[in-house]
């Protein structure tokens, strides 16, 4: 039978990409929403502080181990903003459309240089929300931010963040090599390590 695992999230792409990347584990990541979790207070000042506090809130609800990522765009000519502040940029509850809006508005005026961003990604694992040593994987994924949306894949900033390497969006890229890629990809990875010693 596979282990349960809750993820401190009820973003329906996060769920997704977190099932695909931890199927050879035989885990089952459920969101804590279906366990009647309510939603954790995001106080930290960094990706690791709300990320541990989102999943030992998960824990402490639901007694299983859990999962928490704490996610976000840093753009340079906007000093690291949003940053911890991604999903609510354009105000609580905002939908991905408003934030891209706002994010390309206070660029509007930033040549293709200064453009450039990151997408970092800090992945908690608990085994129960007491854990005095949580694992923390940590993942980037460098590019730019173009000035028009492109692509339909993907959620949040994907379609106006560019990929070099691939030359087109994030959202413009298949899952498979999207979670390649990808900083939450990346962190997964590195969990995936950790828990199959």
């Amino acid at each position: 039978m596979s282990r349960r695992i809750v993820l401190a999230s009820n973003n329906a792409g996060k769920l997704r990409e977190f099932n695909q990347l931890l199927q050879d584990l035989d885990c089952e990541v459920v969101p804590q929403a279906s366990l009647g979790v309510p939603e954790a207070e995001e106080t930290g000042l960094s990706f690791v502080e709300n990320a541990l506090l989102k999943a030992r809130n998960a824990a402490a609800h639901t007694g299983l181990p859990a999962l928490a990522d704490d996610s976000g765009l840093e753009v340079d000519a906007l000093r690291g903003a949003p940053g911890i502040y991604s999903a609510r940029y354009a105000g609580a509850g905002a939908s991905d459309q408003a934030n891209v809006d706002k994010l390309l508005a206070a660029l509007e005026d930033v040549p293709e240089a200064q453009r450039t961003a990151r997408f970092q990604c800090l992945i908690v694992y608990l085994r129960h929300a007491e854990d005095p040593t949580p694992i923390l994987c940590q993942g980037t994924w460098e590019g730019r931010i173009l000035r028009s949306p492109r692509g339909d894949q993907g959620f949040g900033y994907d379609p106006v963040f560019y990929v070099p390497q691939q030359d087109c969006a994030s959202a413009q890229l298949p899952p498979a090599i999207k979670n390649r890629l990808s900083h939450r990809g990346q962190a997964l990875r590195r969990l995936v390590e950790v828990l199959r010693r």
